[in-house]
């Protein structure tokens, strides 16, 4: 089994250095990148499977990195920052990063991280591709192509909306609590997710109802977390 390729986005020496010694005790390959430029260079021609990414870079904000990686890649990003503010957070989410860590950051943690992201990828792999299509309403969505409609218009989902419209769509008709959720969509759940899930889910909604008179697909549960409706 090949060992996981990790590429570490990071203009900070010695927190570059402590992630290097980090992923060498622990049998990764990594590459390395002080600015923006080299990070998506390298991402493109060296494919690697996850990305550590600092959004402090030099030459370019991090979170343009992740919108630029975005249109040609899934790979999982990792946010690595010391920007603390859930707006933060959220922006780098919807822009499509997989994951945020705040630095200061043990050494514990960010190997949890990883191994989450593993065992995501992993489970990717084995899964057999879903060539069935969802269609609930004016809703449709195609789970082999990736891509969702309404009334056969594409949604422009960000990479977390996807998510979350497809963990609805497989439990339609399910009450999801706030903690499965989190869970499945970014591998932990704590309690600044929730608010960034708030935040997601309120979006998702304005793109599936964007009118006062528009189905509702999405039923809120207040405190417990929220459920597909099944339209006739």
């Amino acid at each position: 089994m090949n060992k996981t390729l990790i590429l570490i986005v990071e203009d900070d020496r010695p927190v570059q250095n402590l992630m290097i010694t980090t992923l060498k005790a622990h049998d990764y390959r990594y590459l390395t990148a002080m600015n923006a430029e080299t990070a998506v260079l390298e991402a493109s021609s060296h494919n690697p499977d996850i990305i550590l990414l600092d959004l402090g870079l030099p030459d370019m904000d991090g979170i343009e990195v992740i919108r630029k990686i975005r249109t040609w890649s899934n790979v999982p990003i990792i946010v690595i920052s010391a920007r603390s503010e859930d707006m933060d957070k959220v922006e780098a989410l919807d822009a499509g990063a997989d994951d945020y860590l705040t630095k200061p950051f043990s050494v514990e943690e960010l190997l949890a991280r990883l191994r989450v992201t593993e065992r995501r990828l992993a489970m990717s792999q084995v899964e057999p591709m879903a060539s069935s299509v969802f269609v609930n309403g004016k809703l449709k969505v195609d789970y082999s192509a990736g891509c969702a409609y309404l009334e056969d218009e594409e949604l422009h989902l960000t990479p977390i909306e996807y998510k979350l419209l497809c963990l609805l769509s497989k439990n339609v008709g399910k009450v999801l609590t706030h903690t499965f959720i989190t869970q499945n969509i970014w591998g932990h759940s704590w309690d600044n997710d929730v608010a960034s899930l708030r935040v997601f889910m309120a979006t998702l909604r304005r793109k599936l109802e964007k009118n006062s008179e528009s189905v509702q697909y999405i039923q809120t549960h207040v405190g417990v977390g929220y459920r597909m409706m099944r339209i006739e």
